[in-house]
Formats: C-alpha cells, structure tokens, sequence
C-alpha cells in the first residue's frame, strides 16, 4: 500500500500573472507534474489581425507592464522586414539602450522582490528587507533607473509610446539623456554590488543537461537581433524559428507550451542560456566579475539564474552609459516606407528569454496575419521537466514545504504570466491506494 499525495498550488506567488502547479505522487513514485496558466486568453494575436500595422506597436506593448519593450521591438522588427524598411544606426543604437532600461527595471524587480527572498528563507520582498534593508533600497532604486530610461526614449515609464515601424515618432532630446548619466553611474557600481551580492547566497545543489537557446550576434551581446543559438544544435537564422521550434496545446494551460519540432523536446530560455551562450560579449566590466562570482561557465544550474541576471544587469548599465555619452540628436527619427503586401519575423530578447514574432501585412498595410511566441511559453515544459527531476530531493518535508520548494524552482525562471502578483492558496488532498 502506498500513499497518494496530490499537492496543488492554486496561485503561484512572486510571479507576474496567474498560475498554479499540480503535482500527483503515488509513494515515491511522480505520476503527474502540471504547471498550470489558468489567466483567461487574451487574444492579442487575434486583436492585431485587421489593424494598420503602426498600431502593432501600442497593442502589443499592453501584453505586459514588465516587459513592454521586448513586444514592441520584436512587432516592429518583424513588420519592417514586411515592408522592407532599413533603419539607421543611430535608430538602432537608441532601440538597444530602450532595452538596457527594460532590462533594468526588469532584472532589478526579480532579483530583489520576486526571487532572493527565497533565499533568505523570507515569504515577500517586504520580509527580504527586514533582513536585508540596504539591498532592497538599493533594488528599488536601480529599478526606478530602468523606467525613468524607458520615460525619455519611450514616453513614458510603463507601455512606452514613442516607438514606431521605422524607428521612434520622436528622439530625446540631448539634455534629457545626459541627466540621466549621474544616476546610472551609480548604478553601474551598485549593480555591481548587487551582482556580487547574490553570488553569495547558498544555491540547492542541483543541475541538469540543458538544451539552452538565446540569440546571439558576432559583435555584440545579443537583446534585439541575432542568430538563434542553442547548447546542443546548430545556430540558425530567426526566419527558420518555427522550423526547429514548434508551439503545442496542452489540456492544463491557456498558454500555448512550445518544444523542439522534431518531437517537442523541451529548451531552456532566459539570461542564464543568453549568459551560457555569449559569455565572451558581456560587456568589460561584467565579464570580469563573471570570472569573480565562483562559476564555472556554462552555468547548468538553473537557481543561479539569479547571478545570470546581475551579469546583465551591470552589461545593461554599462552599455545604457556608454549609449547616452556618446548620443546625439539626429533626424529623421523614423525611416518613411509605403505600405505593399509582405510578411516578415524577427526575435529578440526580453528580460526572462527569447520572443519570436511574425506578421504578414497586406497592400493597405493591414495586418493579415498575426503569431507572438513569448518566453514563458517556452520555457513552459523545461520548467515541468526540472519539477520532475527535483521533486525526489524535496519530498522529505510535508506538503506544504514541498509546495515551497516547487516554487522557488518555478521562480528561477522568472515567468511573466502576465503582471500581477497573488497570494498562495495551497490545497492538499490525501488519500490511499493498494
């Protein structure tokens, strides 16, 4: 006779969005693992479908508050390679530095708030900085950096505004930028501190073969173009994504789950792949300090994510000084183009990993057709495949420390189910079978 443990965890807690995990044991013996996104659908792509394509941008920017950059960017990518358009360097070098501010914000508000408490053995960032008050305050400033950065280039802090197919409806003016150097030039040293921080905490011994997949590009650290690299395949162009890389429905999940076409094998995406994978282009000061932090790259673990994180961080910082030191105004700020029937794809790299999309447009520059393949989505199934790989090492406590231990591993891969944060609901149902 063994017994049959079903643990549920209704809303996972220190993510964005609505989630929960299902796990059923007969003894030891795993028989189910289901991470659940039970967030009503959205619909965006059905949305975007009959809409002038200078509209993408907007729209798809409301998909999330933490990461709006990574959609508008990927939208306007796809749709310039529709219709054509070749945009400036200096255009180009102003989209890197609005990913630098996502960046920004975004790893600041996960490494403080949503994923070290778990190491500190704390239940929410407010707990974290009774602990920790001078590491949390300073989290939340090199946060606020991220979004005053997206407020002059994008328009505004949250959902920018300014960007546009063909560039930006309008660029900052000088002065604007260059206000923002003091503050970035302590949080250049502060993320530096913040990346040497949690280099410190204690990680669960626990690693796995990983078929991890980023972008990556020849002279640069790859955010918003590149090839698709993985740890185990070729590289290959984005235009062959949805050949290697193929989106399936699952019963449990309104979100799409995405595997490795030949078979829907699981892969791994998110900044420890992109550190894995490009660790040569970090910039100077964050490669040093990734040969300061105690890992031997490639990183398999998956909670030293973490650390992956601080490395982009101070790339971030370091590239964001560098861009506005050396920025000057230019004209014309967006590159004109006539409408005509096409299709175009593009990836880039949002804070949490890879997002693939890609659009077809008519002659009136009407969108026909409409895919957007978010990280989480793919990171779906690695994060159920870890489950079952780390369940056995955590089934000594009760349900309730079990359910803790699931989260955590769920947390390292920061998924942005959308951009709420709920508090846990744990059901446990017990019974027996002989």
């Amino acid at each position: 006779m063994s017994e049959v443990r079903t643990i549920k965890v209704e809303a996972l807690t220190r993510v964005e969005g609505e989630g929960g995990l299902f796990i059923r044991l007969d003894g030891d013996h795993i028989e189910d693992v289901k991470l659940s996104i039970y967030e009503p659908p959205r619909f965006f792509e059905a949305f975007l479908r009959g809409r002038r394509l200078e509209e993408v941008p907007d729209i798809t920017a409301r998909i999330c508050g933490i990461c709006p950059v990574a959609y508008q960017m990927s939208a306007v990518h796809a749709l310039e390679m529709a219709q054509g358009v070749t945009i400036s360097p200096e255009i180009r070098r102003l989209r890197r530095l609005l990913y630098c501010g996502e960046w920004i914000e975004s790893h600041a508000l996960h490494m403080h708030l949503l994923h070290a408490p778990d190491f500190a053995g704390v239940d929410s960032g407010i707990e974290l900085a009774e602990h920790f008050p001078d590491e949390v305050n300073r989290g939340l400033r090199l946060k606020k950096h991220g979004n005053e950065l997206l407020e002059v280039l994008g328009g505004r802090a949250i959902h920018p505004i300014n960007v546009a197919v063909g560039g930006f409806y309008r660029a900052p003016k000088k002065d604007a930028l260059v206000a923002l150097l003091p503050d970035f030039e302590w949080g250049l040293e502060a993320a530096i501190e913040t990346a040497r921080w949690v280099a410190t905490l204690t990680f669960p011994d626990f690693t796995r073969a990983y078929d991890m997949v980023a972008l990556q590009h020849p002279d640069e650290y790859a955010m918003n173009e590149g090839r698709i690299a993985s740890t185990s395949c070729k590289v290959v162009d984005v235009t062959d994504y949805e050949t290697h890389f193929e989106e399936f429905h699952v019963e449990h999940s309104t979100a799409l789950h995405s595997g490795r076409a030949d078979g829907h094998a699981s892969y791994h995406v998110g900044p420890l792949a992109r550190v894995n994978l490009n660790l040569g282009r970090l910039s100077p000061k964050a490669r040093q300090l990734a040969d300061e932090v105690g890992i031997d790259w490639p990183c398999w673990n998956p909670f030293q994510a973490i650390i992956a994180r601080g490395l982009e961080l101070v790339h971030a910082y370091e590239e964001a000084i560098e861009i506005i030191r050396d920025y000057q105004p230019f004209a014309p700020s967006r590159i004109n183009y006539e409408h005509h029937q096409g299709a175009g794809c593009a990836a880039t790299e949002a804070p949490r990993g890879l997002i693939y999309h890609r659009y077809e447009v008519d002659d009136e520059g009407l969108v026909t057709f409409a895919k957007i393949v978010p990280p989480t989505s793919q990171n779906q199934q690695q994060i159920e495949d870890d489950l079952r790989d780390w369940l056995p090492r955590v089934l000594n406590g009760d349900d309730a420390q079990t359910a803790q231990d699931c989260e955590r591993l769920v947390r390292c891969y920061d998924p942005c189910i959308s951009c709420s944060t709920h508090f846990l609901k744990l059901t446990i149902d017990r019974g027996e079978s002989s």
